[in-house]
């Protein structure tokens, strides 16, 4: 898993070329708060106890009825990561990802749905520079670019940044010449 994101993760503990509690421990290491359901014929005490104690949310043992590990599959999803975000802030811009829904002062900003993602992007990575790069893989999913996306992407964030701060005193969306972007409400 590198750096794309998980919902769940569904660990079978006996792989044929890595020990299952080896890559639990290995995610767990690396502070992966997604839950993980182990499945396994390791069936002893010992084993669900070392399994749950190395990182693993459940733990289930084949064989198992499919329904079973569907319901515990919903029940992980619901109980939410720790690390899930459901609103994103930066100075007087607030954004809902459950009704996906952005206000600035208050004021409701009619997003486009790929403005929509774009800003999440760029709050996700508040201040911090975002490239045309980084926005052509994960926005627009584009990973291989034999056709640039750069006037796309730079008419899109035109088009955002008139909506996010021109009616307001305080710039949050900014370019960095030659860079890419960034949000900041610090940045002048």
């Amino acid at each position: 898993m590198g750096q794309e994101t998980y919902d769940l993760v569904l660990l079978d503990l006996m792989l044929p070329k890595r020990d299952g509690l080896e890559v639990l421990t290995a995610l767990r290491r690396r502070g992966l708060q997604t839950p993980v359901l182990v499945l396994t014929a390791k069936d002893t005490v010992e084993d669900r106890v070392q399994g749950l104690d190395l990182g693993a949310d459940d733990y289930l043992v084949k064989p198992f009825a499919f329904p079973e590990l569907l319901a515990r599959i919903r029940a992980l999803l619901r109980r939410g990561r720790p690390d899930q975000v459901l609103k994103l802030h930066e100075g007087d811009l607030e954004m809902d990802l459950v009704t996906r829904r952005v206000t600035r002062a208050g004021r409701v900003l009619e997003l486009t749905a790929k403005e929509f993602d774009l800003l999440e992007y760029l709050l996700r990575h508040h201040g911090h520079v975002v490239s045309r790069e980084m926005l052509a893989r994960d926005v627009w999913q584009v990973t291989a670019r034999a056709t640039p996306l750069d006037n796309v992407i730079d008419v899109s964030m035109a088009r955002l940044r008139r909506k996010v701060d021109d009616p307001f005193d305080v710039a949050l969306v900014h370019a960095v010449r030659g860079v890419g972007f960034m949000v900041s409400a610090e940045r002048t």
